[in-house]
């Protein structure tokens, strides 16, 4: 009923959002006399707001068409590499007519990135993927809007997740270094423990960051939130079924909205601040910042929802049994053994300031990979990085992002690896 309920508030909002729009426009078009008057622009800027905070967000483009390297302007092109029910894999193509850029190129290492599946599309990675371009291809996992899945296609669980990790992978190759940012961190070690047990040809290296690996050190709201609750006080009131105007329709599921009024109740305060904010710019006719919170806000309001089977599963084995640290983990009845990983390096990184993955939880792979050679390990804290600074930013892209380049250089030389022998321990 919450779902119903949501999407009658947000048709009667719709009309009233456009009129806001029109209005905004109205007040400041040139050619109308009113517009020149007292008051017009604080009233278009009023208009604006309440436009953009009853407004639908659809999902973001990558937008993404061109990159300059090294001065020189490079043409990427978006494709689409693996079609999944609940993910697309997607491949950045690079080209360029100068014949020595283009052997750079080709000769660039391969990084799959498995963006967050937690509310927010793959597009918030934006920043992270137009970065790593720049030396690297480049793969990403756009997963898909869960009510956009028809109910035919099944559910999808956290085991689901894990073998579409794997599976893309398998299609790119051992070559691949894997980035896993947030959320992915603990399922993309699962894919990747599971894969070395089996004695498959693991990747090159894993970069991961701020994520959960271990949810019990330096809790945060987030996860206080998801230990101190029982798993079916989340499965009764946070899980509902996609009405009938979605291809999903009757899918559980945990809805976006629901994710994004979590999100913005973390910080009220600082989101208030920033549409006042919005709001004097507007007004000032700021227009490179007022610009500025118009993007960041049509990537942050756009969300979708998440499967209930996969949503649920996280809660319970990575907030409440801690199954990856305590070793209790089995995957389609295969224990998921991160020791048994010897032939990937390891690279964990953290924000000073990550109010959503605290201090210390991302590093504790480090205990866990005790297979991988203490030479391939490294951990690097983000200095006044909070959680979206690690990937996103300044602080990304002149701190962080030489690091993770670094480290991926430092582990692509020789041969494909060979597959790692069988334990049988």
């Amino acid at each position: 009923m919450v779902y119903d309920w949501y999407e009658s508030q947000r048709a009667m909002l719709s009309p009233l959002a456009e009129f806001a729009e029109a209005a905004s426009k109205f007040y400041t078009n040139p050619l109308w006399p009113l517009s020149q008057t007292p008051g017009a622009q604080r009233l278009s800027a009023s208009y604006e707001l309440m436009h953009r905070l009853l407004k639908s967000y659809e999902k973001p483009a990558f937008g993404i068409t061109s990159l300059k390297v090294d001065g020189r302007e490079i043409a990427i092109q978006e494709q689409v590499a693996l079609d999944k029910p609940f993910c697309r894999l997607l491949r950045f193509k690079r080209f360029t007519d100068d014949p020595k850029m283009l052997e750079r190129l080709k000769n660039a290492p391969t990084v799959l990135i498995v963006a967050p599946l937690s509310g927010h599309h793959a597009t918030l990675l934006r920043d992270t993927v137009r970065t790593m371009l720049q030396d690297h291809k480049v793969f990403i996992t756009d997963w898909v809007d869960a009510r956009m899945v028809p109910t035919e296609q099944g559910g999808f669980s956290l085991d689901d997740y894990i073998a579409y990790v794997q599976e893309f992978i398998r299609h790119i190759g051992p070559d691949v270094h894997v980035m896993s940012v947030c959320q992915p961190t603990v399922p993309v070690l699962a894919a990747i423990s599971l894969m070395a047990s089996a004695g498959e040809a693991t990747p090159r290296s894993m970069v991961m960051m701020g994520g959960p690996i271990d949810a019990r050190k330096s809790p945060t709201a987030v996860n206080n939130l998801a230990m101190n609750k029982s798993y079916e006080w989340f499965e009764t009131n946070v899980i509902y079924r996609v009405p009938v105007n979605y291809p999903g329709a009757g899918r559980r599921v945990y809805p976006g909205f629901l994710q994004h009024t979590g999100f913005v109740a973390m910080n009220p305060d600082r989101h208030f601040n920033s549409h006042y904010d919005f709001f004097l710019d507007l007004v000032r006719g700021d227009t490179d910042d007022a610009e500025a919170h118009r993007s960041f806000y049509d990537e942050y309001n756009a969300v979708l929802d998440l499967p209930a089977e996969y949503y649920l599963d996280t809660i319970r084995i990575v907030f409440q049994d801690f199954a990856l640290v305590h070793g209790t983990w089995t995957v389609h009845g295969k224990p998921v053994r991160p020791q048994d990983i010897r032939n990937t390096a390891l690279m964990t990184i953290e924000g000073e300031l990550d109010d959503i993955s605290g201090a210390g939880q991302t590093e504790a792979a480090h205990q866990l990979c005790t297979g991988v050679p203490e030479a391939d390990s490294t951990h690097f804290t983000v200095p006044g990085a909070g959680h979206y600074g690690i990937f996103a930013g300044r602080r990304w892209r002149d701190i962080t992002y030489p690091r993770v380049r670094d480290f991926i250089a430092a582990h692509r030389e020789g041969a494909v690896q060979k597959a790692p022998r069988r334990r049988t321990a």
